[in-house]
């Protein structure tokens, strides 16, 4: 287990994506880097008020404590009171255009540690897409592309983890899935490290394939009040999703985390609406019908 190769990954990474994402957009991210009393720190860059990009974030963080938060030991709480280092690059991206979707990525890797005992490693990750409108060429390209990274690895890893994407990008609050899925994956360590390390990296080397072509084909869509209206109310469901149920959000917070980067995951603008529902037979109900409802896409 070479954490520093790990590094190198997920910095080398960080930087492609952007570089892309400033190529799609036309304006430069900011480069914020910070660090953690605790222990490690990050860089985040970040656009506000681009072209495309109303507001996007691709975060790398590497931190280290001396016991694990209550969020990265809900699930094995065996871990508890160990020590830990953590790394990963995660991005959210929301777009100005209602037509072109909100995206999320996530690549990660832990690694709890003890004395006289041998430390525990796992990766995890994702990625996964919330239209506004939604059109079935996007969702399909996202999915195979999801589908294409995996598939080296065996043919068990995709509907794996679509389905595990499906459960839990779910708003349990309001019985609707976020978006139209993708790929989500935790506590992964089970083919051994390099492969568990090279499945990681097929993940987040296919980001930008999976999403640049949506962006080319949806960013100069005309779009109008109704459709900026609708945006800003289903971004409060990404809200909703990231404060009461994402881990890593809870995981930044318990942990110490610079809460400003934390939070970047967080849309410019939002509305909500009390009791609202589409008008039968529009556009906006179509998302609800067609879209929030899990299916295999690719």
């Amino acid at each position: 287990m070479n954490v520093e190769s790990i590094r190198q990954y997920f910095t080398g990474l960080q930087a492609r994506i952007v570089a892309g994402l400033e190529a799609l957009d036309g304006k430069t991210f900011r480069s914020d880097a910070w660090t953690r009393p605790e222990g490690g720190g990050g860089l985040t860059r970040l656009i506000e008020e681009g072209n495309v990009l109303e507001r996007g974030g691709v975060l790398f963080s590497h931190v280290a404590g001396a016991s694990l938060p209550p969020s990265a030991t809900a699930a094995r709480p065996e871990l508890a009171g160990r020590g830990f280092e953590a790394m990963g690059v995660s991005l959210v991206l929301h777009p100005r255009n209602p037509y072109v979707p909100t995206v999320h990525l996530n690549v990660r890797f832990f690694v709890a540690r003890k004395p006289d005992a041998d430390p525990v490693w796992w990766f995890g990750g994702g990625m996964d897409l919330t239209p506004y409108y939604g059109f079935e060429e996007d969702a399909r390209h996202f999915h195979a592309t999801c589908k294409q990274a995996l598939a080296p690895f065996g043919a068990e890893f995709h509907p794996r983890f679509k389905a595990w994407c499906d459960r839990y990008f779910f708003i349990k609050h309001r019985n609707e899935p976020r978006g139209v899925g993708g790929i989500f994956y935790d506590d992964f360590n089970e083919p051994g490290f390099e492969t568990s390390f090279a499945l990681t990296r097929a993940v987040g080397d296919a980001f930008l394939d999976a999403y640049a072509p949506i962006v080319a084909r949806r960013a100069d869509h005309a779009y109008g009040e109704r459709e900026r209206e609708f945006q800003l109310y289903r971004r409060g469901r990404y809200v909703e999703f990231n404060l009461v149920w994402d881990r890593g959000t809870l995981f930044g917070l318990q942990s110490g985390g610079r809460t400003e980067s934390i939070l970047a995951s967080m849309p410019p603008l939002v509305k909500w609406r009390y009791d609202w529902h589409p008008e039968p037979g529009s556009p906006e109900a179509r998302l609800y019908e067609i879209f929030l409802t899990p299916r295999e896409w690719a």
